[in-house]
């Protein structure tokens, strides 16, 4: 098993070769679950801000988005979905309680100008903001949701951006430029949940996961031109699990996972290397890796799933239902060497993270930690407060942190031992997940993007 330092040194190595031709830094959070969407940061961030201690600066953000702030260089980018007289997206309590006039509901009479902003990183300060579009979006989505839940990504030399609610993804350059502007086709989503899988770029593409009840695909666009480079249709319905590129110890991997399914495609191709089925319902949470494996799994409101660890150099089918037994814990996968699975184990909404030869799971307020080689589960203890999160877990150092809607973040030793370190506190509603730069923690409230930093 390679040691985190080892796997950062390999994956600095790679973000340091790419900035030979782009402008992204190992520190950048260039895309949603920061510098290599597995939601760990080699950065040394504050780890304390209870009470508004360490609170740099909060900047206001009109409308609603639960989408990720990412970063490049002094710049700070986030998307948003402004109608007027409309309020922003609601907690877990306030959106049951909606869920009356939501059925009876149709999709918005009015037009949505979805927007991007740029603050400036050192004060918060607004360096520019640009319209993409002004449209009625043809969906109504959960009160719960927003019109700008997909995070956006950087190259280091332009910003993509994608609202599936309107089916557009545009790209721009770092001054607010719009350089191009594709139209992917809006959906109907599950439930009407809306959607929520954020955008994946590498090797001069930008990576699209569009899975929905009507055209589900997957597609990779060329980032000069938005022209496409690959398509492949899916037959995967609903999910909200955004792609991962898995620069692993054996090749690079474009993964995808959707409702029941998950998929290893050639990033440069779009040729499925692997296929996992079998895996229950529909994906919330994003899955995280190392140099070795890739843990992903789901659970709904009424049954926990298996949390899956696949190996490095996996190729073919694989299929959960083919193990026999009710409990499917410490059995391999079938096929070539492909790793473990974990019954009734996987995440809920929040994605879950690896440090140090551990990976740590968050569903139903319990967090659980498990050895990355066997899957073996080492401890299970319930977070407090930790029932409604919804953002993805994140780790810095040897720190493991969960940030739940209320505002409360509580602080975990990563190690054999379950050590609950501190619970830091802000006020607001929050269902994004933060991001991290060299010295700054990036947490978007429903109105606010506050940045803390020692």
């Amino acid at each position: 098993m390679h040691s985190r330092n080892h796997v950062f040194s390999l994956a600095i190595a790679s973000l340091l070769n790419l900035s030979a031709t782009h402008g992204l830094i190992a520190a950048d959070s260039s895309q949603f679950r920061g510098p290599l969407g597995n939601g760990v940061y080699p950065s040394a961030v504050p780890s304390t801000w209870l009470g508004g201690v360490n609170v740099s600066w909060s900047a206001e953000i009109p409308g609603g988005g639960w989408s990720s702030p990412v970063s490049a260089g002094e710049y700070v980018f986030l998307t948003t979905a402004v109608a007027d007289g409309e309020s922003g997206p609601k907690g877990f309590g306030d959106g049951v309680q909606s869920m009356g006039s939501f059925f009876a509901s149709k999709a918005p009479d009015k037009p949505y100008r979805f927007e991007v902003y740029c603050l400036n990183l050192s004060d918060g300060s607004l360096a520019w903001k640009q319209e993409i579009v002004s449209r009625k979006p043809p969906y109504k989505i959960h009160p719960s949701n927003s019109y700008a839940t997909e995070s956006p990504v950087t190259d280091g030399d332009r910003l993509y951006v994608y609202y599936a609610a309107v089916g557009v993804v545009a790209c721009l350059d770092f001054k607010g430029e719009q350089l191009w502007t594709r139209e992917l086709g809006a959906f109907k989503t599950g439930m009407d949940f809306g959607t929520g899988s954020s955008l994946a770029a590498f090797g001069g593409m930008v990576f699209v996961q569009c899975d929905n009840e009507e055209k589900s695909f997957v597609c990779a666009l060329d980032g000069k031109t938005g022209e496409d480079v690959w398509r492949q249709a899916r037959e995967s319905r609903t999910s909200w699990s955004s792609p991962v590129v898995w620069q692993n110890a054996q090749r690079t991997e474009l993964i995808t996972c959707g409702t029941g399914t998950v998929t290893s495609y050639d990033p440069a191709t779009g040729e499925v290397l692997w296929n996992l089925s079998g895996a229950g319902g529909a994906f919330s949470a994003s899955p995280t890796f190392d140099q070795d494996r890739l843990y992903f799994g789901q659970s709904g409101r009424n049954s926990r799933g298996p949390l899956v660890a696949i190996k490095a150099g996996a190729e073919g089918e694989v299929t959960l239902d083919d193990l026999s037994g009710d409990d499917l814990s410490g059995k391999e996968l079938s096929g070539k060497d492909l790793g473990w699975v974990e019954d009734a184990s996987g995440p809920g909404m929040s994605s879950p993270v690896v440090v140090d030869g551990k990976l740590y799971v968050l569903g139903r307020g319990i967090l659980s930690c498990h050895d990355c080689v066997t899957g073996e589960r080492i401890y299970r203890e319930r977070l407090k407060n930790a029932s409604n999160v919804t953002a993805s877990l994140w780790a810095v150092g040897d720190k493991i942190f969960s940030l739940n809607e209320s505002g409360e973040t509580t602080v975990v030793q990563a190690g054999s031992e379950f050590k609950d370190i501190g619970t830091n506190s802000i006020e607001g509603l929050f269902w994004s997940t933060p991001s991290a730069t060299e010295n700054a923690l990036l947490v978007r409230s429903a109105d606010k993007l506050h940045c803390i930093r020692n």
